[in-house]
């Protein structure tokens, strides 16, 4: 029997769509965690800055020790947050916060982020 116009023969293309899946799915999971270290490095800046916010708002209105406890208040250990950098300057109280830069979960790093933040100090200090 001769075989039909237009048709391949049988077998031609066995395996090429788990070939195809088996050489793109490193790709995507590439892809995945660079997303996901980017979205953890943003989140990491977002954490530094409001912990540098709320620990000169703090200060302000406190001192110095009250400005490194409200720093590490809603920090997690696992961001491993350096000691905070507080203290006047003028009429600002000036606060900075260390985390570091997450690589893939919180915990491992590589760098760290600063946030810094200023506030006017109270009448009584």
């Amino acid at each position: 029997m001769a075989a039909r116009r237009g048709t391949r023969a049988r077998g031609g293309d066995r395996g090429q769509v788990a070939v195809e899946f088996v050489g793109t799915v490193p790709l995507i999971l590439l892809l995945v965690a660079a997303v996901w270290e980017c979205v953890l490095i943003g989140y990491a800046f977002s954490l530094a800055g409001n912990a540098a916010d709320e620990a000169a708002r703090a200060g302000a209105v406190t001192g110095d020790a009250a400005c490194v406890a409200a720093a590490g208040e809603h920090i997690s250990a696992a961001w491993n947050m350096a000691v905070p950098e507080c203290g006047k300057a003028g009429d600002i109280y000036k606060a900075t916060v260390t985390l570091q830069i997450p690589v893939l979960f919180p915990g491992l790093s590589f760098g760290g982020i600063t946030g810094t933040a200023g506030a006017a100090m109270e009448r009584g200090n």
